[in-house]
């Protein structure tokens, strides 16, 4: 497979390469909009991580170095949300963003494809040294009851290990 092309125009990352189209229906990477495939800042990273995906800006290559300052400027939490990321998808998960629902991720299990499967979790992240309130933890536990998903808290300690808890939602 060849590289795909992408371009980054402001905090948008999308590519028009047949590859684009290819690995969408094969691997359930980015999201067909319009005429192309659009990708999310941490799609985009790990793809280009995995040497699948060369990164342009106005025609210009950038380094991975480069596009990993450009992430940490649109996204502050880029170095939290990422290894969660790669570490949910290196498990097999699909993993889309979860904007809409005010929290980081959206986990499709292995084999499952966004869109025509419900995902099973909806993900939130943070490092160890952040506090959560139990009105927060309420929160998060809300919008996952909401939207008919488990909640998925991804904590990254500073070794960059990630522990995972799951919550869920029982009738005694």
């Amino acid at each position: 497979m060849e590289k795909i092309k992408a371009y980054i125009v402001g905090e948008i990352i999308s590519s028009t390469d047949p590859e684009a189209y290819s690995l969408y229906e094969k691997s359930c990477f980015g999201e067909p909009n319009e005429d192309k495939i659009q990708y999310s800042l941490t799609e985009a990273l790990y793809l280009s991580e995995k040497e699948k995906m060369e990164i342009f800006a106005k025609n210009k290559k950038l380094t991975k170095k480069d596009f990993l300052e450009k992430c940490r400027k649109i996204d502050k939490k880029i170095q939290i949300k990422y290894p969660v990321f790669k570490d949910l998808r290196e498990k097999g998960n699909v993993v889309k963003t979860a904007l809409k629902f005010g929290a980081d991720f959206r986990v499709y299990e292995k084999g499952a494809k966004p869109g025509k499967e419900h995902a099973k979790w909806i993900v939130f992240c943070d490092h160890e040294s952040q506090k959560l309130t139990w009105h927060e933890f309420s929160a998060k536990n809300r919008v996952a009851h909401s939207t008919k998903k488990n909640l998925l808290l991804a904590i990254v300690d500073e070794e960059g290990d990630i522990s995972y808890y799951e919550v869920k939602w029982i009738k005694p």
